[in-house]
């Protein structure tokens, strides 16, 4: 479902990141949500492309799905 999306528990601390590099999902959406463009974590992030911005958010979105129970 995510083919973008990698985790290592020898990298990162096992964190969602693409493609296998020292590059996680939550650096991706956090950037965006505070205002860069994608074209901006592009420049700063050469080796990522399009699709990995738009994979982040997907599986971002879809980590939002999990089931709340309020007490």
């Amino acid at each position: 479902m995510f083919d973008r999306i990698t985790f290592n528990p020898l990298m990162m601390g096992g964190r969602a990141c693409i493609r296998g590099m020292r590059i996680p999902v939550s650096i991706i959406v956090s950037q965006i949500a505070y205002g860069a463009s994608a074209e901006e974590v592009l420049r700063e992030y050469p080796d990522l492309e399009r699709e990995d911005i738009s994979q982040a958010f997907q599986y971002a979105a879809w980590l939002t799905r999990e089931q709340v129970i309020a007490s």
